[in-house]
């Protein structure tokens, strides 16, 4: 029991080991920015204020110098008269030389980190007698992480939503012992499939019934070429890994046929709200959907007959099919389910980029038998766990995520994480050993 509890919490306790790691990795000491940046400057001026009352902001032409300015506003809240100066340094040198020709020279500039580093400063005090009292308030350093930013901790999450509704679908395919080469190239031709239809009744005038109906058509076509995937199997007894590949092939070709080879455009706004839109403020519609499925999946492995008799299938299929189990029927089910998730990532994916290419989903199927891998489920079938799934496609993510802000660059982290699933693989044929 304790092994067993010890080995559910492994891939957990490597998620959150490589979380404090990139997050110490990525740890820099720097000047708060933007509206940040502006509140703490505008706490600054208010301990030693202008005795003229006015806050003169100063930074470059860009929104970080904007949002720094409406911080410095929503911190004096109409304690202070603020004054904007944004341009480049001649132009501000400009605009303070023409305060001091006014004869109301300020005594105090709230300065964005960029411009507090202009080397105009010097020579303004040195050249004008009046700006010499002058202090340069600049927001306080302080430390902070770049990969435990909100933005990037966002970011993690919505890259990695399709390839963990793949592994969803690969998760019970590997726990039946078997394997799905396919998915990648459903992805492709789910997104075409929703891009040609929804071309097909208006493109960006499409309304809300037209894009629910490519959305169902391309998940439902990518469902029944898994089935297609699963009847070969069973059927006929072929391979998973021949029939999958040659099945690859298929799906590939045609969204290739179906989109003529280019990639599709006119996609209306209101479609690209699935994939980039937030039904809540802190989470991503794509993000939403990956956890529905984890949910539905989860329950369909403990508490369903289904769930049972694929970890019958998979650990000894004769002794399955002596206990009444039909073998056939629940590997056409899983393949069938591989398929619809596949299209569902495919129509996120098209709603993410707004368009539909035969190109997309290119090394999908190897990155969410990675995450199935990484997480626990066994190659050899019977074993398995949704849940690991999931941490094992945030590891994978943490990972790419990490050695990107390190820049790291693209071939070591092929190396890198390709190395990271032998690991896992190695490891989990030392636990069946023992």
């Amino acid at each position: 029991m304790i092994r067993l509890r010890l080995s559910s919490l492994g891939m957990p306790a490597v998620l959150i080991a490589l979380c404090a790691f990139f997050t110490w990795s990525t740890w820099t000491v720097e000047a708060a920015a933007g509206e940040r940046g502006g509140r703490a400057a505008g706490a600054l001026w208010e301990s030693r204020p202008d005795p003229s009352g006015k806050a003169y902001v100063v930074g470059g032409l860009n929104d970080e110098s904007r949002a720094f300015a409406e911080g410095v506003r929503e911190s004096l809240n109409g304690r202070a008269e603020v004054h904007v100066i944004l341009g480049t340094p001649s132009e501000a040198r400009t605009a303070l030389l023409g305060l001091v020709g006014r004869g109301s020279p300020p005594r105090a500039i709230l300065a964005t980190p960029d411009a507090g580093a202009w080397a105009i400063w010097p020579a303004l005090r040195a050249a004008t007698p009046e700006l010499r009292p002058l202090r340069l308030i600049t927001p306080p350093h302080q430390g902070r992480s770049a990969f435990l930013s909100s933005t990037n901790l966002r970011n993690v999450a919505d890259q990695i939503s399709v390839i963990a509704i793949l592994a969803v679908g690969m998760t019970l395919v590997i726990i039946t012992g078997g394997i799905d080469l396919s998915v990648g190239s459903l992805v492709a031709l789910s997104a075409v499939a929703a891009a040609w239809v929804i071309r097909a009744f208006g493109g960006e005038r499409a309304g809300i019934g037209a894009m629910a109906l490519a959305s169902l058509a391309s998940i439902t076509a990518a469902g029944l070429i898994g089935a297609l995937s699963g009847g070969v199997i069973t059927r006929f007894r072929v391979p998973p890994f021949i029939a999958t590949l040659a099945v690859m092939q298929v799906a590939s070709g045609l969204a290739f046929i179906a989109s003529e080879g280019q990639t599709i455009y006119a996609m209306p706004q209101a479609f690209t709200d699935l994939g980039r839109g937030n039904a809540l403020a802190a989470m991503p519609n794509a993000v939403l959907i990956m956890l529905a499925l984890y949910a539905a999946a989860h329950l369909l492995m403990n508490r369903t007959i289904m769930g049972r008799r694929i970890y019958a299938v998979g650990g000894n299929p004769e002794a399955a099919r002596l206990s009444g189990v039909q073998n056939a029927r629940t590997l056409l089910f899983v393949y069938t389910v591989s398929g619809l998730t596949a299209g569902i990532g495919g129509v996120i994916t098209a709603s993410q980029l707004k368009a539909g290419s035969p190109t997309y989903g290119v090394m999908y199927e190897l990155y969410a038998i990675a995450a199935v891998v990484v997480g626990g489920t066994s190659l050899s079938g019977g074993q398995g766990r949704v849940f690991g799934t999931l941490v094992g496609a945030f590891i994978i993510a943490v990972i790419r995520n990490g050695m990107n802000l390190m820049s790291v660059e693209p071939y070591t982290q092929k190396v890198i994480l390709g190395l990271v699933i032998l690991g896992a693989v190695l490891v989990d044929q030392l636990r069946r050993r023992h």
